[in-house]
């Protein structure tokens, strides 16, 4: 999770840029942490780690908690697919079987927590 929490306005704000496009680098990394600190918020745990490299990373879900090296259950993806799963662009299942998304262990689907609907 990131170390400041980021204020609902700012995050939505960056969302705003970049669906217009062309959103500078620093609002798409404001747009990737919003929605992760969104789904931390909704699914809180350690069981599950979501990458978007280099933007951010969070552990979520209920479930046996992960301390040290690679976690049992991760999954990434880059930051446009991220948003677009995040948002309802893009279902998980799509994104899934087009390879934006990989994902390993047996925790590592997040059907049911997408799309956040910030």
């Amino acid at each position: 999770m990131p170390a400041r929490k980021i204020d609902i306005a700012d995050g939505r704000a960056a969302l705003a840029a970049v669906a217009a496009g062309d959103a500078p680098r620093p609002a798409l990394a404001t747009a990737v942490r919003y929605l992760l600190q969104l789904l931390d918020e909704k699914a809180p745990g350690n069981s599950v780690e979501v990458r978007v490299p280099p933007f951010g990373a969070v552990q979520v879900v209920q479930g046996p908690r992960h301390t040290r090296g690679t976690p049992p259950n991760v999954i990434e993806t880059d930051a446009a697919t991220w948003i677009a799963l995040a948002t309802g662009e893009l279902t998980w299942a799509d994104a899934v079987a087009a390879g934006r998304v990989l994902a390993s262990g047996t925790r590592a689907d997040l059907a049911d927590l997408l799309p956040l609907r910030p």
